[in-house]
């Protein structure tokens, strides 16, 4: 019996546009957010969805209820799916990490599976509470097709276990586009990513991460460390 989960980023939040890490800190979605909720939701009406989930912060919710609004279901929320604990971060702009707490911004950049966040979660922790909160619902909607509504370091982390690697590799794994879908099955406790990181619903004027200069500066360094 194979349970499919579809795990689905929020839309775009003020947090994406104006570069402040939000991890806890409760923003909202744009009006590009909006549009882009309404977009994967007329797009998930074709995949036959039995239950939805969502993380409990703003910025999921608003992009659930488009959602539920398109395949007749309600919502269910669980703080275990929210975003990573930014402790002393929360609420600061990304230029003043690197100064204010710079080994902790190394490791979030090189080596964030030993990363602790100042006050909050450690990466460890975080894939734990995400990876037991994920089960819980796989052991309860058995055989069922469900979509969650997540977050993007969340999605990352889960992907990095879906993939049965360890987290000291989860930069191998890349960073989804807000309102992007990662479609895994799972049988016999084994996990299948079916899907990464889609997000062909979006024209590319619609999308955040890949229009934001730092996103393309990193994808320009990432790509010359490749060749």
């Amino acid at each position: 019996m194979v349970t499919r989960l579809i795990l689905v980023r929020h839309a775009e939040a003020e947090g994406n546009v104006n570069r402040v890490f939000h991890g806890w800190t409760d923003s909202d979605i744009t009006e590009k957010g909006h549009m882009q909720a309404k977009l994967v939701a007329e797009r998930l009406k074709n995949f036959k969805i039995d239950v939805l989930y969502s993380s409990s912060l703003k910025r999921t919710l608003k992009t659930a209820e488009y959602i539920s609004k398109a395949i007749g279901l309600p919502i269910i929320r669980t703080d275990k799916l929210k975003e990573i604990n930014g402790g002393d971060w929360e609420n600061v702009p990304w230029s003043i990490l690197p100064k204010k707490w710079p080994e902790a911004y190394d490791s979030w950049e090189n080596k964030p599976y030993i990363h602790q966040m100042p006050n909050g979660e450690s990466m460890k922790e975080f894939q734990e509470r995400l990876v037991d909160e994920v089960e819980t619902i796989i052991n309860n909607n058995k055989g069922k097709i469900i979509c969650i509504v997540t977050h993007g370091t969340a999605i990352r982390v889960l992907t990095c276990y879906f993939h049965h690697c360890n987290l000291e590799n989860i930069n191998e794994i890349n960073w989804v586009e807000n309102t992007s879908i990662t479609i895994v099955d799972y049988k016999d406790g084994v996990y299948k990513v079916v899907v990464e990181g889609d997000s062909s619903h979006l024209e590319q004027h619609m999308k955040t991460l890949e229009n934001q200069d730092w996103w393309l500066e990193k994808a320009t360094e990432l790509y010359k460390k490749k060749e």
